[in-house]
This record gives C-alpha cells, sequence and structure tokens, in this order.
C-alpha cells in the first residue's frame, strides 16, 4: 500500500485527485520537467518512506501562478523567471524566490521518422515556425506543406523558443497548439510533414534534427557534450524555484538531493543532462 501511495503521488498530473491527497513537498510547472519531476520523486520516495512528494505539470507560468498564490512548495520552470514574476512573488511573500539550476536540456527539434531533412538553421526554423517557409523543397525536402506543432503559451518552453529562435516574432496563425511536450511529440511522429521542439527527454517515434547557429556554420547535435560546452545552439538549463522561507526541513534536503549526484544521475536516466560539478549550486 505504502509503494502504491508514493508512486500514485509522484504520478499526481491528474490535479483532481492530487489536491486531495496529503503531500510533505508540492511540486508543479513546466511540463518539460515533469518527467523528470517525476522520476526524481519515485526515487527520493523509495529511499526516503516518510516523505511524500506530489508532483503536477501543467506548464512554467502555471507554476510560478502557483508559487505566487502559495500553492506550490517548489516551482519546475523550462525558463528563467521574468521581473514581472519576482515582483508579484515578492508582493505575496515579501523576498525574491530562491533559483535553482538543476538540469541542462538541449532544446530539440523534431520531425518525423521518414522526414529526409536532417539539419536546419537557427535562421530556417525561424522562417518555417513564423510561416515565412511553408514547404519543405524550400529547405532541401520533399515537395511538401509544412505543418508547424507548437506549444501553449503558459509553457516556458514556447516562451523559449520565441525569445530565443524566433526572436520575439509571432508563431505562425497555422501553428498547431499542443497541451504538452508529448502531445507535441506524438503529433510530429504521426506527420510526415510535421515539424515540433520539445526538450532532449522526449523524443520516441520521431528524430530531432542537427542546428546550425548560421548557414556557414556546421550542424550540430543536441548531444551531452555539446549542450554543456554550448556548442548547440539552443541549449538552456532548468529550473526550479522556491519561496526562500520553505527552503528548509524536507524541501532543502530533496533540493539538495536532486543536485547530487543521486539526483544528477536521475536526471541522466530520464533523458536531459546533468549539471556539471561548477554549476551546481551549494
Amino acid at each position: 500500500m505504502k509503494k502504491l501511495t508514493q508512486t500514485f503521488l509522484a504520478v499526481a498530473v491528474a490535479l483532481g485527485f492530487a489536491q486531495s491527497v496529503h503531500a510533505d513537498i508540492t511540486v508543479k510547472g513546466s511540463d518539460t520537467l515533469v518527467i523528470l519531476a517525476q522520476k526524481w520523486a519515485e526515487t527520493y520516495m523509495g529511499q526516503k518512506p516518510g516523505v511524500k512528494i506530489q508532483v503536477t505539470g501543467g506548464g512554467t507560468g502555471t507554476g510560478f501562478a502557483a508559487l505566487q498564490n502559495k500553492t506550490t512548495d517548489l516551482c519546475n520552470a523550462s525558463r528563467k523567471i521574468k521581473s514581472a514574476e519576482i515582483a508579484k512573488c515578492i508582493e505575496a511573500f515579501g523576498k525574491r524566490p530562491k533559483e535553482y539550476k538543476v538540469a541542462l536540456d538541449g532544446l530539440s527539434v523534431y520531425v518525423a521518422a521518414e522526414n529526409t531533412v536532417k539539419e536546419l538553421s537557427l535562421e530556417q526554423l525561424e522562417l518555417i515556425f513564423t510561416g515565412k517557409i511553408k514547404n519543405w523543397k524550400e529547405v532541401g525536402g520533399n515537395d511538401a506543406p509544412i505543418t508547424v506543432y507548437s506549444r501553449e503559451n503558459s509553457s516556458g518552453t514556447y516562451e523559449f523558443f520565441k525569445e530565443h529562435v524566433l526572436k520575439g516574432k509571432d508563431f505562425a496563425a497555422s501553428a498547431q497548439t499542443m497541451p504538452g511536450t508529448a502531445a507535441v511529440l506524438q503529433a510530429v511522429a504521426k506527420d510526415k510533414n510535421g515539424i515540433g521542439y520539445g526538450g532532449a527527454a522526449y523524443g520516441a517515434g520521431a528524430k530531432h534534427l542537427a542546428i546550425k547557429k548560421d548557414d556557414a556554420s556546421t550542424a550540430i547535435e543536441p548531444t551531452e557534450d555539446n549542450v554543456v560546452s554550448g556548442a548547440y545552439p539552443i541549449s538552456r538549463h532548468l529550473f526550479i524555484y522556491v519561496n526562500p522561507a520553505l527552503d528548509k526541513g524536507d524541501v532543502a534536503t530533496y533540493l539538495t538531493w536532486i543536485r547530487s549526484d543521486a539526483g544528477q544521475k536521475v536526471v541522466k536516466e530520464v533523458g536531459y543532462f546533468p549539471l556539471p560539478a561548477n554549476l551546481r549550486e551549494k
């Protein structure tokens, strides 16, 4: 029974039940991070049977709202907190939230396995996702219309991609918005003309493209070495934010474990990239 309760709490993305179950630590936010957060929780609760951890997704923006409303202990985020979100946290609990880097990600661009395109430049990605390039033949592929899949605007991955790849421009009006990274990947895997983006840990059934900074550059794969070194053009940190007043006891011990060798081993098992030792907060 204890094992069943732990598993239920760790995978409590079904929001209705999760709210009625007591948890010592509540975690909410990024859908990019949710599979890693679930695995962290399951692993940690297996080692610490007295601690119960509840994990839910909903997107980075949703996590920050919960942090401000004091309805979560930890906020998972696939982007850095915005100044307006910091201001709301200060208004809510009097302090700027504490930021922890917890993993590295090579934000990957996915296409169907049968797509003949193997690499794209950042400029080509910008033109595809803003709707300027509409046919695969324009980037060396087959003569077929491109179907763009994107995330909802509460997603930190959506905002990161918009800022760093689209240079702040809007996504194409024809882009199909999906409720989570897994949904993006499922859609792309089934659509031979589709393209989408998501964290490196997602990718089953689709293939990632190598990415070039510009036409003169070498295309780079989102491997661990390339992400850690920053050579991969769409590398990023993944974060956890916490109200400093809550960063003690079980919460502080859990955050320390996440950034330890044991917690970072889970990062690699899930498919993201561990933080180098010099980036781990003490």
